[in-house]
């Protein structure tokens, strides 16, 4: 009996004990606290910047066609050759153009002496009508024979009206076979460097006003630029004048600086109508001593400085966050007592940073400006000096809610510790 006795205290205790520990660890469940990292609210300098893409191309260039169809029968300069302006480029075949000036030549020949000849017969029937109209004053010619010789002096003058036409034709046409005949030679326009040539001798020039036919290029590669694309949300801070750093990905070893020269206006859509659309505007970089081994063509990465603040307050990227109203309203707190505190945007979005107060995180609503690639200025919201949670990265972007109990992990000494302030945006 005793033994059964014994067995019995030894089971309930095990059970108190299971009890016990079952309890602490619901306890220790219930008070679990999120880790965060926090630093303090310091002042300085972010530059913010815009990326973009795209092509070096030369500042000038000019791209050599024939205005004339022809086979090329000389052709003198090289790729990467340098060219002085006025220096012969391209000789076309000239011989069916040199035919049809000889050929204007005779046709204005042949219309002068025909309207020579009809000036003659007209200044004839001009004396004979003349005469006829003093005969007729006298009586000593009837009127049938005056208005005869009217007439034919009205046909003689309508004659030579239009041989004077045809010889202003003629001329015309002469004009442009002399002028087509002086196309079949090209002269440089400019002094450059032959970066392109796209035809061999012996083959045809496809002359065309409304098609072009690029026999060569001719650049000057001392002044070069970088042609980028920016996102149409970015190009609203771009502006003429504005510094950027260029990077050439045949070039990574040489950092090249420039300045914004150019901003279209038009934008240039890609993937119209599709999932991948993208609107994008042209703008041009002149590059600041471009080195000798630039070459037109080369793919070209550009971060454009838009705006410095030397001394900004600021606080790492990554602690600023968005939540609702909702979401910001604390556990046995009245939605409205929270609208008190915070007011969304037009999206219904706060932007606030997490401060610690009391061993919880207490949301702040902010007002942000320029940021990097590290750093975001606040405009409005904090002071410097205070300690907001710059981490983790999870816990500030969907962990963390107002009001939970927190425990603070070791703090940087400010917030330089660990962030770059010249990155780009």
């Amino acid at each position: 009996m005793a033994l059964k006795k014994k067995h019995y205290w030894i089971g309930a205790a095990v059970v108190v004990v299971g009890v016990v520990i079952a309890l602490a660890a619901l306890r220790g469940r219930g008070d679990k606290t999120l880790a965060v990292q926090t630093a303090k609210v310091d002042r300085q300098k972010i530059v913010q910047k815009v990326s973009a893409t795209g092509k070096i191309q030369p500042k000038t260039q000019v791209e050599i066609s024939a205005d004339v169809s022809a086979k090329i029968i000389k052709l003198p300069v090289k790729e990467g050759q340098w060219v002085e302006k006025g220096a012969l480029l391209v000789a076309l075949a000239r011989e069916r153009y040199v035919a049809a000036v000889e050929s204007g030549e005779a046709n204005v020949s042949s219309a002068q002496a025909n309207a020579t000849l009809v000036r003659e017969n007209m200044n004839r029937t001009e004396k004979e009508f003349a005469r006829s109209k003093e005969l007729l004053a006298t009586g000593l010619e009837s009127q049938s024979a005056f208005e005869a010789k009217q007439a034919e002096y009205q046909v003689e003058v309508a004659r030579y009206k239009s041989a004077t036409d045809q010889v202003e034709q003629a001329k015309a046409s002469l004009k442009q076979a002399r002028d087509d005949l002086s196309k079949t030679t090209i002269y440089a326009p400019m002094s450059g460097t032959v970066c392109a040539l796209n035809k061999e001798q012996g083959e045809i020039a496809l002359g065309s006003q409304f098609q072009k036919d690029v026999i060569m290029i001719v650049a000057d590669l001392s002044e070069m630029e970088a042609q980028v694309n920016v996102d149409e949300n970015d190009i609203v801070s771009i502006a003429a004048g504005q510094k950027a750093e260029i990077e050439v990905d045949a070039m990574l070893d040489k950092p090249l600086t420039g300045v914004v020269s150019e901003i279209s206006n038009s934008a240039n859509v890609a993937g119209q109508g599709t999932a991948e659309q993208k609107t994008e505007f042209e703008i041009k970089i002149s590059i600041i001593d471009p080195p000798k081994t630039l070459r037109p063509g080369m793919t070209a990465s550009a971060e454009i400085v838009t705006k410095t603040q030397d001394n900004a307050l600021s606080v790492p990227l990554q602690t600023v966050a968005a939540r609702t109203v909702d979401q910001l309203t604390m556990k046995g707190e009245k939605r409205k007592d929270a609208e008190k505190r915070y007011k969304p945007d037009k999206d219904g979005f706060v932007e606030i940073v997490f401060t610690v107060v009391g061993g919880k995180a207490v949301a702040k609503q902010v007002k942000t400006g320029i940021q990097s690639d590290a750093l975001i200025e606040i405009v409005d919201g904090l002071k410097e000096g205070e300690v907001v949670v710059t981490g983790s990265y999870r816990a500030i972007s969907k962990d963390l809610q107002n009001g939970a109990v927190v425990t603070v992990g070791k703090e940087p000494k400010s917030g330089k510790g660990a962030q770059a302030s010249e990155a780009g945006g």
